[in-house]
């Protein structure tokens, strides 16, 4: 008797030890370093706008280096482009940087991020490449090295405006990307930019599988999808958001 008693005891024993240490892990995870929200908190400093994080000074900076080569990008086009609607697209960009430049070194004073005071060679490099073209050939350069560059800052500037703790971040978010997106849509305007190569680009740097609804097999039409419609009180007082320019044929 005396033994099978100390044997239930050992299972027990062993049962607590082996949940306890299964449950630790879970228990700890959240105060050990190496996680995500560690990560986080380690990159942030705090300000009386809220925590800064370190993809918060990265957006400062990306914000201030766009303006130090679309600016002169935009006047150049102002003074080369033989077509209007890329002269048009080179106003927007001046403009709309002078502005974005002035609101983000506005908001590093107050948050003491330092920034560049000069492009990288990159964005050097495609200057001197917009530099050197003329013509038809200028025209489809700046039209898709500037497309692409704002293409790249629109996701950056979605996933700040996100996820950031920070207000004065939070509004300048908001601000470039309204600048962003009107860049975009007049660069598209000029007839140039080839969303072909676009395309390809991206896919070459993902490596995730495509997701989305299959295509209609063996001619079968898909199902004519039912309206989105509010029920009940009609009295709205909002408007749709209007589109920003009509659709290219």
């Amino acid at each position: 008797m005396l033994r099978r008693i100390n044997g239930t005891a050992l299972i027990i024993a062993a049962l607590v030890a082996t949940v306890g240490a299964l449950a630790f892990p879970v228990w700890s995870y959240a105060d050990r370093s190496g996680t995500g929200e560690a990560n986080l908190n380690a990159s942030s400093v705090a300000t009386q706008w809220g925590p800064l994080s370190a993809t918060d000074r990265d957006f400062l900076v990306k914000v201030r280096l766009a303006g130090l080569w679309e600016l002169p990008a935009g006047q150049q086009a102002i003074e080369r482009a033989p077509s209007e609607a890329t002269k048009a697209a080179g106003d927007h960009l001046v403009v709309g940087h002078t502005d974005l430049d002035r609101r983000a070194r506005d908001v590093a004073a107050k948050l003491g991020v330092e920034l560049p005071n000069q492009p990288t060679e990159q964005q050097q490099a495609w200057l001197n490449e917009l530099t050197a073209a003329s013509g038809d050939e200028y025209e489809r350069k700046f039209a898709n090295i500037l497309r692409a560059a704002h293409g790249k800052v629109f996701g950056l500037i979605g996933q700040v405006r996100h996820t950031t703790r920070n207000t004065l971040i939070r509004q300048l978010a908001s601000d470039a990307n309204q600048t962003v997106l009107d860049h975009i849509t007049m660069l598209e305007g000029t007839g140039f930019v080839d969303f072909d190569a676009l395309a390809r680009e991206a896919a070459g740097g993902s490596t995730a599988s495509p997701s989305g609804p299959s295509m209609p097999q063996g001619g079968q039409v898909p199902q004519v999808p039912v309206p989105a419609t509010p029920s009940g009180d009609q009295s709205f007082t909002s408007r749709p958001v209007p589109p920003t320019m009509p659709p290219m044929p």
